[in-house]
């Protein structure tokens, strides 16, 4: 099972789950909020820990 983090969403402020593949990586990626369907820029890092990072920003092209 790939894990999962919870970001705001940018626009609604509305919690999302968001399933991540952590073997992949850093990771940039649009997603749609599931609440709004506006579109997310998901953001996906490493702490130097290794702890999951994560972060939802209003699409640019929005």
């Amino acid at each position: 099972m790939l894990p999962t983090v919870a970001v705001p969403c940018p626009y609604c402020g509305e919690r999302v789950e968001l399933m991540i593949d952590a073997d992949a990586g850093l990771q940039n990626y649009i997603e749609d909020c599931p609440v709004c369907c506006r579109p997310m820029e998901i953001a996906i890092a490493f702490g130097a820990g290794g702890e999951l990072l994560a972060s939802a920003a209003r699409d640019s092209d929005a």
